[in-house]
């Protein structure tokens, strides 16, 4: 329906692309989208440095199901006791809500699928050739970046899709996280559904799920070829 020429969200009265010409010329949705992306772009890299270093601290150097179970937690906890719970943090410590504030609450979840996508790619590797660069004198550091880092880049750059993906479409979180003056693309679009879908909407949501499917295929094919290098 957002190709639809005529405003009826339920009656297709022709082709036409002048929804998204339209929704190109709003100036609430261009704000929301460069706060969303600047959200997304913080989040995957926060998420994909320590969700790396999460899955290699769970898999090389401390072995228990305890701390298995809190790392990845908040990838399965609902969304709103995930954002009520940062919303009463950030309260306690008497902070001010902006981009900053959303980036780090998904950072909180994104990690977690980071890691828990880098960590099947660790459980897989060989780690011979770990041993071999420890046993010729390389330092922890070393071999960490010559050996075991590009070994797992196929899994580093899949959950960075991942949290990319998830940090885009991501609105309970970022409701409760958000400053009212910088409110990203999913809550935008919130806000323009409470007076009901228009076409606009079509067409926003429209590209919201291609970019969405492409990333994740993406992420998708990067999984198999981790999978395909074991």
């Amino acid at each position: 329906m957002s190709f639809n020429s005529g405003r009826s969200p339920y009656v297709f009265e022709g082709a036409s692309l002048k929804w998204y010409a339209t929704l190109a010329g709003d100036e609430t949705v261009r704000e929301g989208l460069i706060n969303t992306l600047v959200v997304a772009v913080g989040t995957t890299v926060l998420s994909t440095v320590l969700g790396t270093l999460l899955a290699v601290g769970m898999a090389r150097y401390t072995r228990s199901r305890l701390l298995d179970a809190l790392g990845l937690l908040p990838a399965v906890l609902p969304d709103i006791v995930v954002g009520i719970g940062l919303l009463v943090f950030y309260n306690l410590v008497q902070v001010t809500l902006g981009l900053w504030s959303i980036v780090l609450a998904h950072t909180v979840f994104g990690m977690a699928f980071v890691a828990a996508v880098v960590r099947t790619r660790l459980t897989h590797a060989d780690t011979s050739l770990e041993e071999a660069s420890r046993d010729l004198g390389a330092t922890p550091l070393a071999t960490f970046t010559r050996i075991t880092l590009p070994a797992l880049a196929p899994g580093i750059a899949a959950g960075a899709l991942l949290a990319f993906t998830l940090s885009l479409d991501e609105f309970v979180i970022a409701f409760f996280t958000a400053a009212p003056t910088q409110p990203t693309l999913p809550i935008v679009i919130y806000s323009m559904v409470r007076f009901g879908v228009t076409p606009e909407i079509n067409a926003l949501a429209t590209i919201l799920l291609a970019v969405s499917f492409t990333v994740i295929i993406v992420a998708q094919r990067m999984t198999r070829l981790t999978e395909s290098l074991r």
